[in-house]
């Protein structure tokens, strides 16, 4: 290999890359996310009991009715299957008229 040989300063070998040393984070469980929203979820409902004391009348009425209503929308929610929901949303769009339907323009007929 002479110095004709344009491969003569070839360097062989793997690929040097600057991040090539940094590891990749793994993801946690979602097992842990879940646990963590539910002791979020039951530290939330804590204060509210606590804070009450401060609380008119009139504001405890409105936290009981939206705690109501939030209930009820749950159970309305969570009483159609997903396919019940789709059957409704297929005949609400048939019922919807056909504005944004292309009218046929012919000249000829």
């Amino acid at each position: 290999m002479g110095e004709d040989d344009p491969y003569a300063q070839v360097c062989s070998g793997k690929l040097q890359l600057k991040n090539d040393g940094i590891k990749k984070k793994k993801k946690k469980k979602k097992d842990k996310k879940l646990l963590e929203q539910v002791t979020k979820a039951v530290e939330s409902q804590t204060p509210e009991v606590k804070s009450a004391a401060n609380k008119t009348k009139a504001e405890m009425a409105f936290v009981q009715m939206q705690e109501k209503m939030q209930t009820k929308r749950i159970l309305e929610k969570a009483s159609m299957t997903h396919k019940e929901r789709v059957e409704k949303f297929n005949q609400h769009l048939d019922g919807l008229t056909e504005h944004f339907d292309i009218p046929k323009v012919s000249w000829t007929k």
